[in-house]
């Protein structure tokens, strides 16, 4: 029996949607999913339902390139309080320890977040979305089952406090430029460790992922009006190119005939039309004043072997 097509339309793109919060970012793209009635879509990067702010979303062809999104820096500003330890490493969890940390200074905390600034090791919390033989570390959580996570390399190019609020369970204002896989409760509950008094996220929000920042995010409330009004062609207008999640890759156009060779799946000589390519390098491959073919990995004697291709619409 053949495959069952997905229902829906066949849209293409990328939407940066300012998430709100008290949603899973699945739950999230499902709804954005059925008000542009497209046939498949994706995430880039979840984010908690405590969490708002940039996810980009992955529309159709757009899906094949996520992963280039998924593996980008991100940036983040979050709200920590002292002295509250809660089972979640945030303020959705309940309370495990608290206690009373009026005396913890802001220098204390400025003098404590170096020691996690650069490359460190961290362990993945046990309420993060990461998988156990095929379950979400969360959904086990929820049933009392505690998963040994081996610590994974993450680097925190800036961490910096904005504000800061004595009182007895103070609370840190910060911003956080990170690599992937960087998980903030784990950030707050590991700095409260270190000053002796712990501590969980009380707020958070993304302000940036990869090159896109809040300002060019639309909002859910904006896209279930235009739903709302049937306005098809101002939904689909949102949607950036299909390839805006390698934007940042060098860009080549090829010829009517090699773009033929490419989309057969051959590689391409480029040495004369490329000549700064390095072995290795991702580079985005246009038709000569057209459309996006896909991406192409650059090879030792300077071809461009195809990687990932999209499927042109007819």
């Amino acid at each position: 029996m053949g495959r069952r097509r997905k229902s829906g339309r066949s849209v293409n793109g990328v939407l940066l949607l300012n998430k709100p919060i008290g949603l899973t970012s699945n739950k999230v793209l499902q709804k954005v999913r059925w008000m542009f009635d497209a046939n498949r879509a994706g995430h880039t990067g979840a984010l908690d339902p405590l969490a708002s702010g940039v996810l980009p979303l992955c529309f159709g062809e757009a899906t094949k390139f996520s992963q280039y999104l998924l593996d980008s820096d991100k940036y983040y500003r979050s709200t920590y309080t002292f002295g509250i330890k809660t089972e979640t490493g945030d303020s959705e969890g309940t309370i495990v320890a608290q206690q009373d940390a009026s005396t913890l200074s802001r220098q204390q905390v400025e003098d404590q977040i170096q020691n996690f600034v650069g490359e460190i090791d961290q362990v993945p919390s046990m309420f993060s979305a990461l998988k156990h033989n095929g379950q979400p570390l969360y959904k086990l959580a929820r049933q009392g089952i505690e998963i040994d996570r081996p610590a994974r390399r993450i680097s925190i190019h800036e961490y910096q406090i904005t504000d800061f609020r004595p009182g007895p369970n103070p609370q840190v204002d910060v911003q956080v430029h990170c690599s992937k896989g960087t998980y903030i409760r784990s950030l707050a509950e590991d700095l409260g460790e270190a000053l002796g008094c712990g501590a969980h996220v009380s707020a958070l929000h993304r302000y940036k992922a990869g090159p896109f920042d809040e300002q060019q995010t639309v909002s859910l409330e904006t896209l279930a009006a235009l739903k709302e009004q049937d306005a098809i062609d101002q939904l689909d207008s949102l949607l950036l190119p299909v390839d805006t999640a390698v934007s940042d890759r060098p860009m080549i156009e090829f010829n009517e005939i090699m773009a033929g060779y490419f989309q057969l799946g051959q590689e391409i000589s480029a040495n004369k039309v490329f000549k700064q390519a390095q072995e290795g390098d991702i580079v985005r491959v246009f038709r000569e004043g057209g459309a996006f073919l896909g991406i192409g990995t650059v090879t030792k004697d300077g071809k461009i072997a195809p990687k990932r291709l999209i499927v042109e619409e007819a």
